[in-house]
């Protein structure tokens, strides 16, 4: 990798330690991709924790003539985020998040994901002004540095404007909370040039009749190109001009290490409904009566966008029968109190009656229809990115026009598109501030792909800032890709101005080079990202990083997008023929990459083209074995009778060991295989007693077939857990006492839902397992008259989506089938039938993935609620990385992705813990110290009318 030197890494070490300095070389390859269509390998990737340790790498980057970038989620789409030099990333640390004053305002630090802050003002009916599309991915640094807006916030609610203060770094090392009432008297003391140099260029600004003039137009619509000028013309005290300049400036000027904000009421009633057009013209002449009738989001689609989604699931029939040249509008009206239903249901009527429609407008209250519509318009842009030729980027653009010339500049728009070969190409946006988006596939693959792309642009530049004096970037951030076209747009004087801001905060360019400001006329074409392709399973990525906040090896190896970026570098440097960087990185690979990934498939919930990277994982883990490791598989897979009790009676036969001679002997025992490369199991406390083995039970005329899991089966109490009936038991129990006569089929040991094959990659395992299965639950079922309820739900999930691998005999079974996970079954089923007679202070649950993955959650909470006064789910539950044999294999995962739910968790002082798998419910036993049980303990003792069955572990 280019200029690497030992003396970086040893002088970035000595400020972050060597192990938060990464620069092995899949390291710098994962890092050289964010969101954007740029590539850029840096020098050294480090994960500072203080503001002091940012300081010294301005030290380290002066000294070895390094310039330094940062980046947080890395959701940026312009190219803000990568850097040839130092690359400081803020993802691992630097999440805190501080409610204050009621939720009227909060702190944050640029780590923290923006929904992450949302869900802790959500208690008091706030949230963040900014409501990016990527809120569920982007984080603060990106928000404050990128000034973001979004759908609702127009420009009144973004970054800049409910900003109260900063705590910033300078390049020069000077640190300044500009909170502190003293703060602009260290500015002028620290900084002397900076402080007055910010005051000159405000009395120039001022001086400026015409320029000024421009500046304060400018910003009334949504405008992030180039420096936050208004900041000039708003304040008056050079930090405060600072502290604002420092909102949309991209990194280039300061650090933010942390932020304070105000807050915007939630507004949780809604009203919306999807008015369709004739024309362009005519939706976008509705624009200003909606939004002077109080509409809070107006999102406009061209007939492009809509066809772009009109054919997938749930989308009205109706879009598929627009004209061509239609056009609609995403209308929505909020109000922050029930009483206000009714007034907003009379303006949102009042102001669409006199609109020129296709068909008479309709609007719901409804929360799944009103989920439905924000569908139509959230799939446009992941549409575009499914449907792409392979190889090819997916580039979304923002721009803004006067909302008066909408119409015009959308047509203008289409014409380029069709002049410049982008037949797939579609407008959406935020109308009501005359915010568009742009999105299209484009190749950079051959130097004639990359020409066309520069002929658009600039017809793009031409088309913004001549014909309309619009905005080339209103919300995404100047970034690269608009960084050569500064000038066009604002004009001589202004862009001599954010030269010198630029200047007069980082004198030597040690910040972010090329992005925001750039003498380069073709910064935006260089390193142009190529998209090999590798795997049809991920070839579709758009590198978004939507996924990564989701995957449990996040904090320790590499994300979803990582994984793939790692793959398709792989695949990269084997089409150049280049064997040793190739090497370099796939000595890495494997651990990073595969055996630390939970494939749990949640990166699939958040992705915009809905792809699961653990199916990657399973195809590359497949490639690994040999013909013994197959053969060994299918065998466990036909014999799992043998198998569970082999591991019961290993179970027992530990537990033993452990007694006699102790935990770390047993532990020290299982590590010595690994000494000479075998990767064995580690016996990690605490551990599980062996399960007894349970027994069939066939009632008379039974209601439904339950399938105790290989879990329920093999895995029993653990250390600490009340002794008392097996989950079998109690499961039949609760059945016996809401009126369920549950048949446990005596066959059921030796089936398997073929989980464990899958993840691990051994397809005909897999096959061989779940079809035995399939087969026998179409006999368990009495040919499907009767449900199959699961009492572990990685197992349901694996036998809900089996279907593709069975074969035509038990696809013709399984869609006759209903298959129930012990979760919704007793939702549904046991707790309208029984009778609660005492509940539980306070309990914690985990919803594991395949729980989230089945929608199953609120069953989850609902029995919850029913046998506790308060339940908590920790705000950071996600996957424990267990998966289903990693917490023994690969520890640290499990530790890594436990670690904030655990402390979330413990803080909660609850009597009670539970989830509904139990390697998940070992999993954070492990991390907190407390018991998690199956949720049907919780449900028999909350409906016991007889203290001699079961046991409770009593509250805090």
């Amino acid at each position: 990798m280019p200029g690497n030197t030992p003396s970086l890494k040893a002088a970035l070490a000595a400020v972050v330690g060597a192990g938060n300095v990464l620069t092995r070389p899949i390291d710098l390859a994962v890092y050289a991709c964010d969101a954007s269509v740029y590539r850029i390998v840096p020098r050294a990737v480090v994960r500072p924790w203080t503001v002091e340790q940012v300081t010294g790498l301005f030290d380290v980057a002066r000294r070895h003539g390094a310039p330094l970038a940062f980046r947080a989620a890395g959701t940026s789409l312009s190219g803000q985020a990568v850097t040839p030099g130092i690359l400081v990333d803020l993802s691992r640390h630097w999440r805190q998040v501080e409610v204050l004053d009621g939720g009227r305002r909060v702190r944050v630090e640029p780590g923290v994901v923006g929904a992450a802050v949302n869900a802790r003002l959500a208690p008091w009916g706030a949230k963040l002004g900014p409501d990016p599309a990527s809120l569920q991915a982007c984080m603060m640094g990106g928000i404050l540095a990128n000034n973001s807006s979004g759908m609702c916030c127009g420009v009144a609610q973004n970054a800049y404007h409910t900003l109260e203060s900063l705590v910033f770094a300078l390049p020069s090392g000077v640190v300044i909370d500009t909170a502190d009432p003293g703060a602009d008297e260290r500015l002028r003391r620290l900084e002397p040039g900076l402080h007055e140099g910010l005051l000159a260029l405000r009395a120039e600004l001022l001086g400026n009749a015409t320029l000024l003039a421009r500046v304060r137009s400018k910003y009334r619509m949504k405008n992030t190109t180039g420096y936050s000028l208004n900041a000039l013309v708003d304040f008056e005290r050079p930090v405060e001009i600072l502290r604002h300049l420092l909102v949309g400036s991209e990194g280039t000027l300061a650090f933010i290490a942390s932020a304070v904000l105000h807050t915007v009421p939630e507004l949780p009633v809604k009203y919306a409904g999807l008015l369709l057009f004739d024309d362009i013209q005519a939706a976008c002449a509705a624009i200003v009566p909606l939004r002077d009738a109080g509409a809070a989001a107006l999102e406009l689609m061209d007939r492009a966008a809509i066809r772009s989604v009109q054919g997938q699931p749930g989308v009205p029939a109706a879009l598929r029968t627009l004209p061509e040249g239609a056009a609609g509008l995403l209308v929505e009206f909020q109000g922050r109190h029930e009483a206000d239903r009714a007034a907003l249901e009379l303006a949102a009527r009042a102001a669409a009656r006199p609109l020129r429609l296709l068909l008479p407008a309709v609007f719901t209250h409804d929360a799944a229809e009103r989920a439905a519509l924000w569908k139509v318009r959230q799939g446009m842009f992941p549409s575009v990115g499914a449907a792409r030729a392979r190889g090819t980027a997916v580039l979304i653009e923002d721009v803004a026009f006067p909302v008066e010339r909408l119409a015009d500049a959308v047509t203008d728009l289409q014409k380029l598109f069709a002049a410049h070969g982008y037949p797939d190409a579609i407008i959406f946006g935020h109308a009501r501030e005359g915010n568009l988006h742009f999105v299209l596939s484009q190749s950079f693959n051959t130097p004639e792909a990359i020409a066309r792309y520069a002929r658009f642009m600039e017809d793009v530049v031409r088309l913004v800032t001549v014909k309309y004096d619009g905005a080339l970037k209103a919300e995404h951030g100047t970034g690269r890709n608009m960084a050569p076209f500064v000038e066009a747009e604002w004009g001589r004087e202004a862009y001599a101005l954010m030269r010198r801001v630029k200047s007069l905060a980082d004198p030597e360019a040690l910040l972010n080079p090329g992005v925001l400001i750039s003498e380069d006329p073709e910064e935006h074409l260089h390193h142009l990202k190529a998209l090999p392709e590798v795997d049809g399973e991920v070839d579709a990525c758009m590198e978004c990083g939507y996924c990564e906040p989701r995957c449990p090896s996040r904090d320790l190896t590499l994300t979803p997008r990582q994984r793939i970026v790692a793959r398709r570098e792989i695949g990269r440097l084997s089409s150049e023929g280049d064997a040793h960087a190739r090497a370099a990185i796939e000595v890495d690979f494997p651990y990073a990459a595969l055996d630390t990934c939970a494939v749990d498939g949640l990166c699939a919930t958040a992705c915009p083209v809905s792809i699961d990277t653990g199916q990657l994982t399973k195809k590359l883990r497949a490639s690994r074995h040999g013909a013994v490791g197959k053969g060994v598989s299918r065998w466990v897979a036909g014999h799992m009778r043998l198998v569970e009790a082999g591991l019961r009676g290993g179970l027992g036969i530990a537990g033993l060991v452990e007694r006699l001679g102790g935990a770390s002997l047993l532990g020290a025992l299982t590590r010595l295989p690994r000494a000479v490369g075998v990767g064995t199991p580690l016996w990690i406390p605490p551990m599980p007693s062996p399960a007894r083995a349970p027994a069939g039970r066939e009632p008379v005329d039974p209601t439904a077939v339950y399938f105790p899991s290989c879990l329920s089966r093999t895995l029993g109490s653990l250390p600490g857990e009340p002794a008392g009936p097996s989950l079998l038991e109690t499961m039949t129990a609760l059945g016996a006492r809401a009126g369920e006569r549950l048949l446990v089929p005596p066959d059921a040991r030796g089936h398997c839902c073929g989980v464990p094959f899958s993840s691990k990659g051994y397809v005909e395992a897999h096959q061989l397992a779940v079809n035995r299965t399939v087969a026998a639950m179409w006999r368990w079922s009495r040919e499907g008259q009767l449900p199959v309820v699961v009492d572990t739900s990685p197992c349901t999930y694996g036998l809900r989506t089996c279907r593709t691998i069975l074969t035509p005999d038990n696809q013709r079974r399984f869609d006759r089938l209903t298959i129930m996970d012990a979760v919704e079954f007793a939702s549904d089923r046991l707790l309208p039938r029984l009778d609660v007679r005492r509940k539980e202070r306070r309990v914690v649950l985990h919803p594991v993935c395949s729980l989230v993955k089945m929608n199953l959650t609120p069953h989850l909470e609902r029995v919850a609620r029913a046998c506790a006064e308060e339940v908590v789910v920790p705000l950071d539950a996600g996957c424990c990385g267990f998966a289903g044999d990693r917490g023994w294999l690969v520890p640290e995962l499990t530790a890594s992705a436990t670690n904030r739910e655990a402390a979330q968790a413990q803080a909660a002082g609850a009597g009670g813990h539970y989830s509904s798998s139990r390697t998940c419910e070992i999993a954070l036993t492990r991390a907190t110290g407390q018991v998690y049980r199956s949720h049907l303990f919780l449900l028999e003792w909350a409906t016991r009318n007889d203290a001699s069955f079961g046991n409770f572990p009593r509250g805090k």
